[in-house]
């Protein structure tokens, strides 16, 4: 069976002839090259692809027929907005219109570098105000329970010694999880032979970052490597974390992992893999980690995206404060 490609049209959602051929090749042609320069997932691309799906079918409606270049060359900031309201209207969440925005931008600029059409009016339109968030961090107590249950949870000694390797590098090193499942049995062994204290990083848009590791996250690895069955007869090449039937790891292991730990251990649902990343920037920060270096370790393009942990810091001082202070407890 031939394996999807993120290029393919989404099984799913408006079909791809909302629009013109024109724009039919466009579009290919821009997702071709958001694989090829801008190193984007197959994730980012399926959510590009349904961003702009979605558009397209909006538009067609909106004119009573499929759109070609010179039809989204002539949309106006009127019609845009249309397309805004009409999400609304069906309720997308507003973080999600913000990034549907962002992709038809995306497109559009695409078009306009290459000659193809050219709108000034999406330029013009106001991102949707999101509600700030604040990234979910579990206790340091949580995340040591969660990682002394790891492998204790497996029903294979090499399979829990896996995901132990796995949590500790998202909570030790600040990994995210496909980062984590993208490392090579050559790039490990390298690692593990040489006794490096540091691993080479490649996360989001290509963009490289050097990441310290503490013991135990090597003894982890190291232990893992020792265990699994199938590692022996891998190539350099191939994945360092392997599933139970000798393929690559898949995410969604790891996920319903977490997720049956959390349900023994009484932890809320925001819990995740994703969760553990976060862990580990809020305790560095707490422990007097400073901004800058937290930025570099997690790769943030931007240190504004960093800050945010500031604020998750300022809510546990808080809530320590209130718990504890005689007045705020009502005492005195």
């Amino acid at each position: 069976m031939k394996r999807p490609s993120p290029l393919d049209p989404p099984p799913s959602g408006p079909p791809l002839l909302a629009a013109g051929e024109d724009v039919a090749a466009a579009l290919a042609a821009w997702t071709g090259w958001l694989v090829a320069e801008r190193r984007a997932g197959d994730r980012t691309i399926a959510a590009y692809r349904r961003d702009i799906h979605d558009f397209l079918a909006f538009v067609a409606q909106h004119r009573g027929g499929p759109a070609d270049l010179a039809a989204l060359a002539g949309l106006r900031q009127a019609d845009f907005r249309a397309w805004l309201a009409r999400r609304a209207r069906d309720k997308f969440a507003r973080t999600s219109t913000a990034r549907a925005l962002s992709s038809v931008r995306g497109f559009f600029r695409f078009l306009e570098r290459r000659g193809l059409a050219s709108n000034t009016a999406v330029g013009l339109l106001r991102t949707p105000k999101l509600p700030k968030s604040i990234p979910k961090a579990l206790t340091v107590t949580d995340a040591r329970d969660l990682l002394a249950e790891t492998e204790v949870d497996a029903a294979l000694e090499w399979v829990g010694r896996r995901d132990t390797a796995i949590v500790t590098l998202l909570y030790g090193a600040g990994l995210r999880i496909a980062e984590a499942l993208s490392l090579t049995k050559r790039t490990v062994e390298e690692l593990l032979r040489s006794r490096a204290a540091t691993l080479a990083i490649t996360g989001k848009g290509g963009k490289q970052r050097i990441v310290p590791l503490l013991p135990a996250v090597t003894a982890a690895l190291a232990a893992y490597r020792a265990a699994c069955p199938f590692l022996a007869a891998a190539a350099p090449g191939d994945r360092f974390f392997i599933g139970a039937r000798g393929a690559p790891l898949d995410p969604g292991v790891v996920q319903r992992a977490i997720r049956r730990l959390r349900a023994r251990l009484g932890l809320p649902e925001t819990a995740t893999p994703h969760a553990l990343r976060h862990s580990f920037a809020t305790h560095l920060l707490g422990a007097g980690g400073d901004l800058r270096t937290i930025q570099e370790l997690l790769g943030h393009a931007s240190l504004s995206t960093t800050q945010r942990y500031t604020d998750v810091d300022a809510a546990r001082l808080s809530a320590v404060y209130r718990a504890a202070h005689p007045r705020a407890r009502g005492d005195a």
